[in-house]
């Protein structure tokens, strides 16, 4: 998490570092600051709470500079508050840093510091690293951070400037994500691309172990001390995308986007009825051969992958795990046979599932990722790789890629199903046709927003929620109930609909809403069941249902019709009224939508 940008050149430099912390927040908004260098003087402003409060803090003083770093905070050592924001200074108030991961081994450092006599202000890890860096600074400040990044143990991504070396910012990568932006008369360093990308489409993507010096008109990247040649990538998407476009908030902007995601994922996977990933790279005789499948991946990702393990069982045959990320890299997994680890995120940053195919590859298993960002440090470890296209994501709550995961693992488990003959033509056409429909019926639900409004207004004031499905709507009901509990702050839990005898039905009353996924399917008569043992109890009951199904009036308190489509495609369409059920029952309390509290879009720590 947390959000770094800084810049060198002649425009507008606290402009440029306040955009792009704004375009940031989505990854920490507890605290926000600044650090320019101006005259070869060391000058820094920061505030807790959200880059509002730094915006309004500096609105009326003009700040000369041509470097500066930046910083938004997601807490991880020490409280949000102004002491612990960063940027973090030296002792002698003449170095700064910017800081993204948790340096494990600070308490130890802390302590051999303190007997140097170094004092120190915050609680937090970053301050560490700025007074090991003073401690070196003797030559230049790129010797300082290189001896001080040898002293850290944990992943960091971190961005210094010093009036010592006033005309360079130097920046070190290892375990946390930051690229370089590369301009002319001008360079740029960010955590994520979208914090640079209305300035420049040239990127550079740093490798751990990687230092860059960044000046004005020159950039010099070493490992171990020795220059390197990275080459410079070209950022194809446009700082427009990620912008509300009109809507009141990112997330509600992003919701209305999946019909057009999932048209994208189509145009761009399907060629005359045929199913073409040009990124696999995995040779399709190996893909045949695979034998087992270990999905991989956190929070909503680990929903899809649920999804994954249904579809790939079902239509190919291949035994399917699926695994919490921050569960299965301590796992002694075995190793035998032909054995394929798959890992999806979102950002392609999210430090557990990238240290699980770290484990993986050191254990010769082969990895497939499903990534939405490309050159991500996911993307790039990779043996295989099947983006998801959903384009920026800003609101931290994830939708339209939670959709574009869906319809990719869709899109994988019918190329398996070709590969291994359990897929026939016809049978394939009929599925790819079927997919084809969703966009239209995604616009379909999207013009229920009115009677899904009043819905929300009517449960708002809930204390709590259970989501129940079966089957391939099981991991539906586990995304509606996180999405609930990320934005309104309501506690909600999701369940197989069968596991409700087996403790969860203690919770029923006359008070507790239980949202039941129903569409029609092979399950649709025990979910019947399930949904009368509710009213039995006076739970309220609100039901996502096929349209056309009259039979679920007798049993539902409300009803979310979804279009009919085959049931492997239901979790696509269902989840779409949950989401917004969770955003309206959100702006009904007042709750910020798009940077809910606690939370971060890209979980780049453990």
């Amino acid at each position: 998490m947390c959000g770094i940008v800084g810049y060198i050149g002649d425009r507008d430099l606290t402009s440029i570092l306040l955009v792009g912390l704004e375009r940031l927040s989505y990854r920490g908004y507890d605290s926000a600051g600044i650090a320019v260098i101006s005259d070869g003087e060391l000058s820094c402003w920061k505030k807790p709470g959200k880059i509002h409060a730094l915006n309004e803090a500096l609105k009326n003083m003009i700040i000369q500079g041509q470097v500066g770093i930046g910083h938004t905070r997601w807490a991880t050592h020490g409280e949000p508050n102004e002491v612990n924001a960063h940027p973090q200074l030296s002792q002698s108030r003449r170095v700064a840093v910017v800081h993204n991961g948790i340096i494990e081994n600070y308490l130890e450092l802390k302590s051999k510091l303190k007997k140097e006599g170094h004092i120190f202000l915050s609680q937090t890890d970053t301050e560490i690293i700025v007074h090991l860096i003073e401690r070196y600074l003797q030559d230049d400040l790129e010797s300082a951070v290189e001896l001080a990044a040898k002293d850290l143990v944990g992943s960091l991504a971190i961005a210094v400037v010093a009036e010592a070396d006033p005309d360079k910012i130097v920046v070190y990568k290892k375990g946390s994500p930051l690229v370089i932006g590369v301009g002319k008369g001008e360079n740029y360093i960010a955590s994520d691309v979208n914090a640079i990308i209305s300035h420049t489409k040239n990127i550079i993507y740093l490798d751990d172990g990687e230092l860059a010096i960044i000046e004005k008109n020159n950039y010099t990247i070493k490992r171990n001390g020795k220059i390197i040649n990275k080459e410079i990538q070209t950022v194809k998407w446009d700082a427009v995308i990620s912008d509300k476009n009109g809507y009141e908030h990112y997330m509600l902007k992003e919701i209305y986007e999946q019909a057009i995601v999932v048209r994208k994922l189509i145009s761009k996977y399907l060629q005359n009825n045929k199913v073409h990933f040009k990124s696999l790279k995995l040779d399709k005789e190996e893909l045949a051969k695979i034998k087992r499948f270990i999905i991989q991946a956190c929070g909503t990702s680990w929903h899809s992958g649920l999804l994954g393990k249904y579809l790939i069982e079902k239509y190919t045959r291949i035994p399917t795990e699926v695994d919490i990320s921050s569960e299965f890299r301590y796992r002694d997994i075995i190793t035998e046979g032909n054995k394929i680890v798959v890992a999806i995120s979102q950002s392609g940053e999210t430090a557990d599932t990238l240290a699980c195919i770290r484990e993986a590859k050191s254990k010769f298993f082969k990895v497939l990722s499903f990534v939405n960002v490309k050159g991500s440090s996911i993307d790039r470890e990779s043996d295989g790789v099947i983006y998801t296209h959903s384009g920026p994501e800003i609101g931290v709550a994830s939708t339209k890629n939670y959709v574009a995961q869906l319809v990719s693992l869709y899109l994988f488990m019918v190329h398996l199903g070709i590969l291994k003959w359990t897929l026939d033509e016809e049978k394939v056409d009929v599925m790819l046709n079927n997919l084809r429909r969703l966009p239209e019926q995604i616009d379909k639900i999207l013009q229920q927003t009115d009677h899904i409004k009043k819905i929300a207004k009517k449960y708002a004031k809930s204390k709590e929620f259970i989501f129940v499905g079966r089957g391939v709507n099981y991991p539906t009901a586990l995304e509606g109930a996180l999405k609930l509990k990320e934005l309104s702050y309501i506690h909600a839990a999701g369940y197989p609909a069968g596991e409700l005898k087996h403790g969860p039905i203690a919770l029923i009353d006359e008070n507790l809403p239980v949202v039941c996924i129903a569409p029609q399917s092979e399950t649709y008569d025990k979910m019947i069941s399930n949904i009368q043992e509710i009213r039995a109890r006076k739970g309220k009951t609100i039901v996502i249902a096929t349209e056309g199904d009259e039979n679920i009036k007798e049993y539902a308190d409300d009803i979310l019709y979804i279009p009919l489509c085959p049931e492997d495609l239901t979790p696509i369409l269902a989840v779409i009224p949950l989401q917004l059920l969770a955003y309206y029952i959100a702006l009904e309390l007042n709750c910020d939508v798009d940077q809910p509290r606690n939370l971060a879009k890209s979980v780049t720590v453990e």
